[in-house]
């Protein structure tokens, strides 16, 4: 694979670094990206070079702007530096070199990569955040599609890459307006730019092929479809579209044997993370007012990552469903059909924190500020008797524990509260009761 720079070739950055090329990774519409290494740190990163064509002036100043006031979250393969060899040349970014375990969605469809349903959940929870950060910094992405994310299966890190078309919201000076079967339907009929609300759609476009290994909008009404030309990706994605799991119109149902991974996932999830895709694309689809906001998706993935229970028979994960206890519906395994007893757990709030002997609390569960990187708790089996657990406190704050009879006990930090049936733990900010 060659490209327009060669192997050895230095360069010097806008901010006096000296880099020099390694080799050619790929290349896009816009341009190339090469691996280099910076003489003054020694460290490997990735530079994009842009073709003459692409290499405006416009793009530039999105550029500087970038650069000049950094990254809105660790997620992101921001740019950091620029390149230009001289005035009237190309130019290029400097920007992290994405580690070679990370994996594309693209891999996650086809299967090549396998991540277990926790870190599936926890992807799309770190993906979402990444989303919300970058637009609470003023930002709009404009080309969310699975092409710009890549995903650690093992842990559920995710990094952005592709931000050079990153702009303040509400811009409208052209460019990017997204990636077919991505973009919003107003961008696909000519009716709007792009903004904060196409991103959201985009954003459950996105998630929905993550869970669903599907589009959303594509059901016996795609399949009837002989050449999918401009204008029948028009009338499928903007100008008619229908969620293929609509309540009020069946129209669009996936076909069997032929969209088989929307009829076998769609089952598997709890009711209220299909209700969040069903609003993404029933009133979402005509009311970017309306759409599923980011604090939406992070709530419902945090119980996803809390309610996760193991079947006993294969080990499968299988998602604790509440909407499925109150009808007094039975939780079976997707794996074997052995029907799933709920373990206890502690409910705090809308959390349903399934406890088994992995189990940690986040901060989130007590704070309700969508941190669910730092543990606020954990569950602990005691050695001498394996029947009794309890939740070890590994917050600075003293909690009460509340036992059945109403009476209090203060459990410290590092201390333990028993977990026991009508019990419950008074936190700082909210009370946890154990069920």
């Amino acid at each position: 694979m060659e490209g327009s720079l060669k192997p050895t070739t230095e360069l010097i950055s806008e901010g006096r670094n000296r880099y020099i090329v390694k080799k050619m990774l790929g290349a896009g519409g816009q341009g190339e990206v090469y691996e280099v290494v910076c003489s003054e740190d020694n460290k490997k990163y990735a530079l994009k070079w842009y073709y003459k064509h692409t290499a405006t002036n416009r793009q530039k100043k999105i550029l500087d702007r970038l650069i000049e006031r950094g990254k809105p979250d660790d997620c992101f393969l921001w740019p950091q530096d620029l390149i230009r060899k001289k005035r009237g040349d190309s130019f290029g970014y400097i920007m992290p070199l994405r580690p070679k375990h990370y994996r594309s969605i693209v891999d996650l469809m086809k299967r090549k990569a396998d991540p277990s349903f926790y870190y599936l959940c926890r992807a799309a929870y770190n993906l979402t955040r990444g989303y919300q950060m970058l637009h609470k910094a003023g930002y709009q992405y404009r080309d969310i599609s699975f092409g710009n994310v890549f995903f650690d299966p093992k842990t559920g890190d995710v990094m952005i890459c592709d931000n050079d078309n990153v702009v303040p919201n509400g811009t409208l000076d052209g460019g990017v307006y997204g990636t077919p079967r991505f973009m919003a339907p107003e961008i696909v009929r000519g009716e709007k730019k792009s903004s904060r609300n196409t991103d959201l759609y985009s954003l459950a476009v996105l998630l929905f092929y993550m869970f669903m290994l599907n589009h959303p909008l594509e059901g016996k009404l795609e399949a009837k479809i002989r050449c999918m030309d401009i204008h029948a990706m028009n009338q499928l994605y903007g100008i008619s579209p229908v969620f293929i799991w609509d309540p009020a119109d069946q129209s669009n149902r996936p076909l069997a044997g032929y969209q088989d991974n929307a009829i076998i996932y769609w089952e598997l999830y709890p009711k209220a993370l299909k209700d969040l895709f069903i609003r993404s694309f029933t009133v979402g689809l005509s009311e970017p007012a309306k759409r599923v906001t980011e604090n939406m998706w992070l709530s419902v993935f945090s119980n996803l990552m809390s309610g996760i229970m193991l079947c006993t028979d294969c080990g499968a994960e299988v998602f604790y469903d509440r909407d499925r206890e109150e009808n007094e519906t039975p939780h079976v395994c997707w794996n074997c059909g052995k029907e799933i007893r709920v373990p206890g757990k502690l409910v705090i709030g809308k959390n349903n924190i399934i406890l088994t002997s992995r189990t940690r609390l986040y901060a989130h569960h007590l704070l309700g500020n969508y941190d669910m990187d730092t543990v606020a708790g954990e569950v602990t089996v005691n050695p001498k008797n394996p029947a009794k657990w309890g939740i070890r406190n590994k917050t600075a704050d003293t909690w009460q524990y509340i036992r059945a009879d109403g009476s209090f006990t203060p459990v410290e930090p590092g201390k333990t509260a028993a977990i026991a049936r009508d019990t419950a733990i008074q936190f700082p900010e909210v009370t946890g009761r154990f069920e």
